[in-house]
């Protein structure tokens, strides 16, 4: 049992570290009340931005170079984000078709610089983070082994990142405002907060998450970027955001829930439960638990009221 959870556990944390970045980018957008479908795309860019970084700078930086790497990612993912802020905040344009595009011109803009620095669809492997034990931690008995050998330290930086967003968003005057002008603008507004100014920083915290998550998912799992790269995580990460019910903590618990199921696929045939069970039914779970998952809780899950609701000054 021990061994199992040994190589259960780990990962789990290993697969989940980049839904929960980026979903955590979710629910600061949605809680605003704007609509974020681009997660998918802000995660390709951020990967494509991570593995390119890497690639340029790793006989520069050395050992520090993945960490400089998601940072860079952030950065650009938060630049890339303000398209959808401009267009949905500022041009009052359907939040689900701006995403949409988003998600449609970083694919593009990602494959097309590949193609043209690299001459090819992909590309070059890069040497991005390592599992490593944690001192100290790793030698508790019993839940050392588990959670804290051979793990990848972007796993608990993101678990860290959930805990100081539920801080921001429920124990903070910012997250106070950022809630308000997702459930009442208006109201917000009468009150002197700046709706606009808060959507706009909200999309763009968005866009930092989701390229920190992007980059995380192409430097621990991939190791290189192509088209595929990022296939299905930016919605996983959205379906969290939903199943999560809008909240850091839960969006943080859906994303381990998903990560579960894709780390089934690897760890499973180790698995007496698991072994005799054809690995396509493994590689498909994911995909099936999402829906699942949501199915069972979306009829009681509250959205925040005004999300996906252009603000117009002014009117009623």
């Amino acid at each position: 049992m021990i061994d199992a959870l040994q190589s259960i556990i780990p990962t789990v944390l290993f697969y989940s570290a980049p839904l929960i970045l980026t979903a955590l980018g979710g629910v600061f957008s949605e809680r605003s009340g704007v609509v974020n479908i681009g997660l998918e795309g802000l995660m390709v860019m951020g990967a494509f931005v991570g593995i390119v970084f890497s690639l340029t700078f790793e006989d520069v930086f050395g050992s520090m170079t993945p960490w400089l790497a998601i940072l860079a990612a952030a950065i650009v993912g938060g630049i890339f984000s303000v398209i959808h802020a401009v267009a949905s905040v500022s041009f009052n344009a359907n939040q689900v078709v701006s995403g949409v595009a988003i998600n449609m011109l970083a694919l593009g803009i990602g494959v097309y610089l590949t193609k043209q620095w690299y001459g090819k669809g992909q590309t070059d492997m890069v040497d991005g983070f390592f599992r490593t034990d944690i001192p100290i931690l790793s030698e508790i008995p019993l839940i050392g082994p588990i959670f804290f050998e051979r793990i990848y330290a972007t796993s608990y930086v993101a678990i860290i990142l959930a805990f100081i967003a539920w801080y921001i968003l429920y124990k903070t005057s910012f997250g106070l405002r950022l809630r308000a002008v997702g459930e009442h603008p208006m109201a917000a507004d009468t009150n002197g907060i700046n709706v606009y100014k808060m959507r706009y920083v909200a999309v763009i915290i968005s866009g930092v998450l989701g390229g920190l998550g992007g980059s995380v998912f192409a430097l621990t799992i991939v190791s290189n970027f192509s088209h595929s790269t990022i296939v299905g995580q930016g919605f996983m990460a959205l379906a969290a955001v939903i199943f999560g019910k809008w909240h850091p903590l839960g969006a943080m618990g859906a994303a381990l829930f998903f990560g579960l199921a894709q780390s089934l696929s690897i760890v499973g045939s180790g698995i007496p439960l698991l072994q005799d069970i054809p690995q396509v039914f493994l590689l498909i779970a994911p995909y099936v638990l999402t829906i699942l998952a949501l199915a069972g809780v979306i009829g009681r899950a509250d959205a925040p009221r005004a999300n996906g609701v252009p603000y117009i000054k002014g009117s009623r």
